[in-house]
């Protein structure tokens, strides 16, 4: 089964390649030949990739999905949330992000935060919602440069590593990515099956 991957993200189409390796064949925005920026206008996640999705599919008229994640911080309240890649600004600058961040929870001893990631399926017109959690901790310091975003300052429950010090391989032990895109492929697996 085709999919287009509703997004310009490199690092996430390598990681949801990694994750899925041969069950399915993604598409790139590239590769289908779009190019455009998609907005995500929205204060939830679930709205993000829903919006992603539908303008995707509307313009293809071809079985689609997209996603959305943030970090939530449990000591800011959910940020930076829904705007994790424009946190400080909209340059979307990681280290940026990363230092605003640790800015904010200087002499904090309450280091509790999430990844959350929605991934939204459109299917023959129909859309279906895919979530995965990781839970875990924001250090003080960054290590490691692999992955993005966030990466560097985040070790997620169970783990002695930040997601950057990781391999996509280690990184999808725990990753919320792969735990919202193994629903995924579970789905269709079913639809495949029923065909």
């Amino acid at each position: 089964m085709r999919l287009i991957f509703a997004t310009n993200n490199k690092h996430k189409v390598e990681e949801i390649r990694s994750i899925i390796s041969d069950k399915l064949e993604i598409i790139t925005l590239e590769e289908a030949g779009i190019h455009i920026d998609i907005p995500e206008p929205y204060n939830t996640l679930e709205e993000n990739a829903n919006e992603k999705s539908r303008i995707i599919y509307q313009l293809t008229n071809t079985n689609c999905f997209s996603e959305d994640t943030g970090l939530e911080v449990d000591a800011l309240n959910g940020e930076p949330g829904v705007h994790s890649a424009r946190y400080a600004g909209e340059e979307k600058s990681f280290d940026k992000n990363i230092e605003k961040l640790l800015s904010k929870l200087h002499g904090n001893p309450d280091r509790k935060a999430r990844f959350r990631t929605f991934i939204s399926l459109r299917m023959d017109g129909q859309e279906f919602l895919f979530e995965g959690i990781c839970n875990g901790k924001i250090i003080e310091q960054k290590r490691g440069d692999m992955g993005f975003g966030y990466d560097p300052v985040f070790v997620p429950e169970g783990a002695g590593k930040t997601f950057g010090e990781m391999n996509l391989e280690e990184k999808n032990i725990y990753s919320h990515r792969r735990k919202a895109m193994d629903k995924l492929v579970v789905f269709l697996s079913h639809v495949l099956n029923n065909q």
